[in-house]
C-alpha cells in the first residue's frame, strides 16, 4: 500500500510539474515577443530632441521624409520639426499631379502673414498625387505631419533612387540634435518651446515670431 502511495504522489507530481514546464514554456515566448513588440512601438515614436523621428521613414536634410508606399511610388512630407517650425501656417502651395520633379528642387511652400518660405523634394519622379485635405486645412500639417499631413506622393523610375543623397540611418540622430540645439536657441522669440529637457517641443513655439524672422529662420533650416 505505502509502494501504491509513493508511485500514485510521484505520477501526481510528474503530471503538475510537466503542465507548469508546459505553462512556462509557453509564457516565456510571449514575454520575450511582448517586449519585442514593446521595444519596437518605442523605437518607431523615437523622440530626438524634443521632435518625433519615425524609424521606418527615410529623411532630406532639409527636413522632408519619404516613405516607400509600392514599387516605385512614394509618399512625402515634412517632418515634425518642418511642421512645428513652420507653425500656423495660412496657406500650402504644392505642386500639380503630373508634374516632374528633381531632389533638392524647391517642390512646396508655406506661406504665413505674407511671408513665402520652400521645402525641398527629397526625391526625384512624376508627382502622381498630392494632399488636397492639408491645403484645404493647413493646420493638419502640425496635428498630424506623419500621417493626415502628407503632402504628396511621386512615382520615381529608378526603385534606388530614393535612397540616393537621403540621410544615412545613423546619421539621423546628430542631425536631428543639431537642429533641435539650434532650434531652441531661438528663444525668446519662441514661445514656450519647452523641450531641450527631453519633453517634447511645443507646437506652437513658432507663433509669436515676427513673419520675416520666421522666413530667415525657416529658410535657414529647410536649406532653402
Amino acid at each position: 500500500m505505502v509502494v501504491l502511495l509513493v508511485v500514485i504522489t510521484f505520477a501526481i507530481f510528474m503530471l503538475v510539474d510537466g503542465l507548469l514546464n508546459r505553462k512556462r514554456a509557453l509564457v516565456v515566448p510571449l514575454v520575450a515577443a511582448q517586449k519585442a513588440e514593446g521595444a519596437a512601438v518605442a523605437e518607431a515614436d523615437r523622440v530626438l530632441g524634443g521632435f518625433r523621428v519615425p524609424v521606418h521613414l527615410k529623411y532630406h536634410a532639409g527636413h522632408t521624409w519619404i516613405q516607400r508606399e509600392r514599387k516605385n511610388v512614394h509618399r512625402v512630407g515634412a517632418d515634425e520639426f518642418a511642421a512645428i517650425m513652420a507653425g500656423p501656417v495660412d496657406a500650402i502651395e504644392l505642386p500639380k499631379a503630373g508634374q516632374w520633379v528633381r531632389q533638392g528642387q524647391k517642390v512646396f511652400s508655406f506661406i504665413r502673414g505674407g511671408a513665402k518660405v520652400d521645402m525641398l523634394s527629397p526625391v526625384e519622379g512624376e508627382v502622381t498625387e498630392v494632399n488636397a485635405e492639408v491645403m484645404a486645412n493647413p493646420e493638419l500639417l502640425r496635428e498630424d505631419p506623419y500621417g493626415r499631413g502628407w503632402l504628396m506622393t511621386v512615382y520615381e523610375p529608378d526603385e534606388d533612387g530614393p535612397t540616393r543623397n537621403l540621410l544615412p540611418s545613423n546619421l539621423v540622430r546628430t542631425w536631428m540634435a543639431t537642429a533641435a540645439e539650434a532650434f531652441y536657441r531661438l528663444q525668446p522669440q519662441l514661445a514656450g518651446a519647452s523641450a531641450a529637457d527631453g519633453g517634447m517641443a511645443a507646437k506652437n513655439a513658432t507663433e509669436a515670431m515676427p513673419a520675416d524672422e520666421w522666413q530667415r529662420v525657416s529658410r535657414e533650416f529647410f536649406l532653402s
